[in-house]
């Protein structure tokens, strides 16, 4: 009966009307908007909708928020989400925003058990309890190029998929339950070439930041299936198609 009522809801807020300023936020800041095709640019358009209905944002280090702010993230958040079915992050309530890097002072645990609060300078962040932080600076900088490989939105973004059964473990749920061998098989694979690569010094299309662990790879994966798609595709073509088949999307096809 909930789901009902979410979904009435969520059809009204699809059909009201998407602010013209609003548009020019996404042709200005996100340009990969203007390489979708209509029928997406639409679909984008009302997820955008429902994610500013349902997630608060708010500003830290002295940040107001603004529209530019809200509407920036929230598509590159909703790119993640096109042509699949989806909740719209269910589980994130807020979206915490500083003007540049940051400073994580959270309680850290080092090798040996040891707890340090020595801080750590930080882009972005995906919590588990419903809380994605980012550093509006880096997002601009991640939107406005889009062939970099470097997206925090995106990343951060890729974590809060991620986690949606409850592990962080670079596995998101997939649509059918056969998916879940070949996706452990091919990403597991990809990994470790990473890890060899990385070993030996060569050039990787992969983030080296991809080796931290599983999750971390599945999120600057993501980053690249995004934003150096073609690279991906001829070094990774099995890795390429597990993205590609996950998101519904084949951007290597996009034009320039």
């Amino acid at each position: 009966m909930l789901g009902f009522f979410k979904e009435r809801r969520r059809k009204a807020v699809r059909g009201r009307p998407f602010p013209p300023a609003w548009e020019g936020i996404l042709s200005e800041n996100v340009p990969y908007f203007g390489r979708l095709a209509p029928e997406d640019q639409d679909e984008l358009r009302g997820l955008v909708l429902i994610f500013l209905d349902e997630k608060r944002f708010e500003g830290c280090g002295g940040l107001d928020v603004d529209d530019e702010i809200r509407v920036t993230i929230a598509a590159q958040a909703c790119i993640l989400l096109l042509n699949r079915a989806s909740d719209v992050y269910p589980d994130l309530e807020v979206v915490l925003v500083y003007p540049s890097t940051y400073v994580d002072r959270r309680p850290r645990t080092i090798e040996g058990g040891i707890v340090v609060e020595d801080g750590e300078t930080r882009l972005g962040e995906s919590w588990g309890r419903g809380v994605v932080v980012l550093a509006w600076d880096a997002v601009l900088r991640g939107a406005a190029d889009v062939r970099d490989g470097h997206n925090v939105v995106l990343h951060e973004f890729a974590h809060q998929l991620d986690t949606e059964d409850g592990a962080a473990d670079g596995a998101p749920v997939l649509p059918k339950r056969a998916a879940y061998g070949p996706w452990a098989r091919v990403l597991g694979a990809a990994y470790d070439g990473l890890l060899r690569d990385l070993a030996s010094g060569d050039r990787t299309v992969i983030d080296s930041y991809g080796a931290k662990n599983p999750a971390e790879f599945f999120a600057v994966v993501t980053e690249a299936f995004f934003e150096r798609p073609r690279a991906l595709r001829a070094r990774h073509p099995a890795l390429y198609e597990q993205m590609r088949d996950f998101y519904q999307q084949d951007p290597a096809e996009l034009s320039c």
